[in-house]
């Protein structure tokens, strides 16, 4: 079995050209880059050789990367027998190379500091403009300002831009801008609640940068996701978007069967053919069949040992976050996926990070981000009148062991997490009435009486809070626990940033009665329903909604809870 380098994790072009690692030749990806509009975003899965191919760039169009020449790196490769008008390009421009995959932060104060740092870091790899009067004196200062690694907010959403006007008078060519893993800190504000912040910050950064500036030769950027124009990339009218139901570029991310069977030829490991094809093959991207890049070099690494590698990799909880919560909706799509048939659904590109918290019932946003994250493949597409309708299966074996597991969590705790998902969407509508159906089933099928130990009633508080945990990072609301507020403190509040879309203001009573009595039902549904009313009354008398009024809210929704036992009654009032 011959013993090839397989470049498990490694993505520097010029280190597997030197250090000799098996390198599949994607090189005819920059003829086509060169070709193409001024402003590229391609979208695919992670790990299937983004950047890698921003690298590969990188070192075709600088005459130098951190120092070191290129010369010679694409010797012997394919990109050599392009026309005379597309090696012109090589070696030609300054290259501005920026990786946002390290901004992934529960703090928004932290993805500003790791920015500050990558420009600053991007800065000092160009500060050649620094020698001379090429910048002025203030520039000059500017400059030196960023390189401390403490530039402001507003001072780092032009810092792009302004790289590109100072390497452009510089070295008179205007640079070639490459973005890795773009979408990383808009899923990172979208997962720890500093969404809007991000996307505000980041729709200057790369706007500036991409809109109508002259400085800039051309532009790629590589994700997952193709983020919503209308909010990260709001007026760049000049970009070209290719995600994976658009054929250009299909080959050149994930390996083809022909290089596929080459690499295991060489490997020795024809006879794992079949089973490797079973696999890790089966995404479709135009005409071209591809197969997972990170799972079929880990499984050549491993002597053809077939098992889950791309799945297991970390990272992955925005994913796993929609397919759990999309619960029992989804399960009959799944379970029918897994009976080998295919679905039909509008595939909706754009993805407006929040709508994933709400689209419990829309299905089509749910399966279009599963495809652009790798978890199906398109069949077919029909461009019909009322969009983009996409026949979808389960590409290959190791995502179909995923789908499997998926439908045991459903069958083992599924309903609990569909009623979770549903009685939150009932409780932010103030759709009281079937809130109250779906609060009475949580409360009867998912704890113990022995739950109720000395605090009943801080118990039941923190029941409410973990149920309603997951708006936590919910660009549209708050979440307040026990504040003060008017002339006391409350227990819960739900406050809607909008201060047109209804808050909800919490309080909870429990009804106790002595060991020794055995009170009847009748009994117990009256002393319910008094201390509920006495919940009521108190959010009034207590003024607790104060803090809400003052910020403008036009829509509060006071509710008071009494409990006994798994028994409950619910009061409220607007």
């Amino acid at each position: 079995m011959s013993k090839l380098r397989i470049p498990i994790g490694e993505s520097d072009f010029r280190l597997l050209i030197q250090e000799g690692y098996y390198f599949v030749d994607k090189s005819l990806f920059i003829k086509d880059v060169v070709e193409d509009a001024r402003v590229i975003l391609i979208t695919r899965p992670r790990r299937f050789g983004k950047t890698l191919n921003l690298s590969m760039l990188r070192y075709y169009f600088a005459s130098e990367v951190e120092g070191e020449s290129t010369e010679g790196l694409f010797e012997g490769l394919k990109i050599q027998s392009a026309p005379n008008e597309i090696r012109q390009h090589q070696r030609k421009y300054p290259v501005i190379f920026l990786s946002l995959k390290a901004i992934k932060h529960a703090k928004y104060e932290n993805a500003v500091a790791v920015l500050a740092a990558l420009v600053a870091d991007l800065y000092r790899e160009h500060r050649d403009v620094l020698v001379g009067d090429v910048l002025a004196v203030d520039e000059k200062d500017q400059y030196q300002t960023i390189l401390t690694e403490k530039a402001s907010e507003a001072t780092l959403e032009f810092s792009l831009k302004r790289l590109s006007a100072y390497l452009h008078r510089y070295h008179k060519v205007a640079p070639i801008i490459l973005i890795d893993e773009y979408d990383t800190p808009i899923q990172s504000g979208y997962l720890n609640g500093y969404y809007p912040q991000i996307v505000e910050l980041f729709r200057a950064f790369l706007g500036s940068a991409l809109k109508d500036n002259p400085h800039c030769f051309k532009a790629v950027l590589t994700g997952i996701l193709r983020v919503s124009k209308e909010s990260l990339f709001s007026g760049l009218n000049n970009l070209e978007v290719y995600s994976v139901i658009h054929p250009k570029y299909g080959q050149y991310f994930g390996f083809t069967e022909s290089e596929v069977q080459t690499l295991l030829d060489k490997a020795g490991l024809s006879e794992k053919t079949e089973g490797i094809r079973h696999w890790y093959n089966g995404y479709q991207i135009g005409q071209h069949i591809i197969y997972n890049p990170w799972s079929l070099l880990n499984c050549v690494k491993n002597e053809g040992l077939l098992k889950r590698y791309w799945l297991n990799t970390s990272d992955n909880g925005l994913v796993k976050d929609c397919l759990y919560r999309s619960g029992l909706i989804h399960q009959e799509v799944f379970e029918r996926l897994l009976q080998g048939q295919t679905i039909h659904c509008f595939m909706d590109e754009q993805i407006v990070f929040p709508d994933l918290i709400t689209s419990d019932e829309n299905e089509s946003i749910i399966l279009s981000f599963l495809l652009m994250a790798g978890y199906f493949k398109v069949v077919s597409i029909d461009y019909t009148e009322e969009g983009t309708q996409c026949q979808l299966a389960i590409p290959n074996h190791e995502v179909r062991g995923l789908y499997s597991e998926l439908i045991k969590h459903w069958l083992v705790a599924g309903q609990k997490q569909i009623t979770v998902s549903k009685f939150l969407e009932e409780l932010l509508r103030g759709d009281i009435p079937a809130f109250e159906e779906s609060f009475r089933f949580l409360l009867e099928n998912t704890i113990s009486v022995h739950d109720l130990s000395k605090e009943p009633e801080a118990f039941y508080h923190g029941f409410m809070t973990g149920l309603t945990a997951h708006l936590q990072s919910h660009p549209a609301y708050e979440l307040k626990s026990n504040k003060e507020s008017g002339y006391g403190r409350y227990d819960y509040f739900i406050l809607s940033k909008d201060p047109k879309k209804l808050s909800l203001l919490m309080e909870f009573k429990r009804v106790k009665f002595a060991r020794t009595e055995q009170p009847a039902v009748e009994r117990i549904e009256e002393a319910l329903d008094e201390a509920a009313q006495q919940g009521l009354a108190q959010i009034e008398e207590k003024a607790y909604y104060a803090e809400a009024k003052q910020r403008g809210s036009q829509s509060i929704l006071k509710l008071a809870l009494a409990f006994c036992g798994k028994r409950f009654k619910l009061v409220c009032a607007r």
